[in-house]
């Protein structure tokens, strides 16, 4: 059976963008699935591998990154969330989890050859990431309740797009499990 990594996509995030107000309401609606597969992940001793934007801030690192977000507008967005001590972190600068980043690498060296994709914006970052994925071979879950849009119907259309062009599994985060590496 394949080992499964819980993947969280730009939750550490200041909110401080044009697309913000638009995005807000969404990742209220989104935390407490993604809070649910962090406390799942956990008891499961299954990988957490955030998988954040650097924002542009080229000589930052993790503990830069969630300290700038903790101290946004939104800190309540992302206090619930944070990593803890046993937690991954791989720095992004574009869309993709993968476009330039050390993360096959690291799913390589952990043996992980099923990904369960939350965050944020589904239509943009969560969908490259479901492309990427599968073009690796990698099985894909997206929780549909732990992920967040700008554009409702955007979202829609692209999780449409992740569960029949990309074989994406979509459920909730309920009835994701993570400890046999199956959901």
């Amino acid at each position: 059976m394949a080992r499964t990594a819980l993947i969280v996509i730009d939750m550490l995030n200041s909110y401080e963008h044009p697309d913000a107000e638009a995005l807000v309401p969404s990742v209220r609606e989104a935390l407490p699935g993604i809070g649910m597969l962090l406390k799942r992940a956990e008891a499961s001793q299954a990988p957490v591998i955030y998988v954040n934007d650097n924002f542009g801030r080229w000589r930052s690192h993790h503990g830069e990154i969630l300290q700038g977000a903790l101290e946004g507008r939104y800190r309540d967005l992302v206090e619930p969330i944070k990593p803890d001590e046993n937690a991954l972190f791989v720095v992004k600068a574009r869309h993709s989890i993968f476009y330039e980043t050390p993360l096959a690498y690291l799913l390589g060296r952990l043996e992980v050859r099923h990904v369960v994709l939350c965050g944020q914006v589904t239509e943009q970052c969560v969908l490259y990431s479901a492309l990427d994925a599968h073009i690796r071979h990698y099985e894909v879950t997206v929780a549909v309740d732990g992920v967040a849009h700008i554009d409702g119907e955007l979202a829609q259309a692209a999780l449409r797009m992740m569960e029949r062009n990309m074989s994406a599994r979509l459920t909730t985060s309920h009835a994701i499990a993570f400890g046999d590496g199956t959901t």
